[in-house]
């Protein structure tokens, strides 16, 4: 498991055109006690697309749910959106999340990288403001388009990354 970035910083994710990782579905996941918000992304055309929002406090629940998005969807990566306090420090959220990636990893034996998630619950709040979604109707879904707002950082990141390595060469 891969120490996150910031969405505007560099990211350990694989690069390059021969990436194990092109042309394959990535799902994310803002992860939460009580929900835990689910996204897929497609690493050739970069763009994240909300799924669900899993509302189980159970670990079995959570898990089986979670299965099922692998099986259908069948990624060559997970990401794991990382909290951290506005000046970059760690809280028990952020234990919570690394423990999380952790057991994701291990369950489903596949990578996981953890990608700083500031500001992404109000980015997906303002995302859903915007599309005219009223207020009381946000909950259900703000954790899935959180996870929305993670996976794009990181899908675009990856894109940076390998623009500057064409670039390079």
């Amino acid at each position: 498991m891969r120490e996150p970035h910031p969405p505007a910083q560099q990211s350990d994710a694989p690069r390059g055109r021969n990436s194990a990782l092109e042309g394959t579905a990535v799902l994310a996941f803002d992860f939460g006690e009580q929900r835990i918000g689910a996204a897929v992304g497609d690493t050739v055309v970069g763009i994240a697309h909300p799924l669900t929002t899993i509302s189980a406090a159970d670990k079995k629940t959570r898990y089986a749910a979670i299965a099922g998005l692998i099986q259908e969807w069948r990624p060559a990566l997970l990401v794991v959106g990382l909290p951290f306090h506005l000046d970059g420090t760690e809280h028990e959220m952020s234990r919570l999340a690394r423990k999380f990636a952790r057991e994701l990893g291990g369950r489903f034996n596949l990578p996981v990288e953890l990608v700083d998630e500031r500001l992404t619950s109000d980015a997906a709040d303002m995302s859903l403001a915007e599309a005219g979604v009223a207020g009381h109707k946000r909950k259900p879904v703000i954790d899935q388009v959180a996870a929305l707002h993670i996976l794009q950082a990181y899908l675009d990141e990856r894109a940076r990354q390998r623009h500057l390595m064409q670039a390079q060469q």
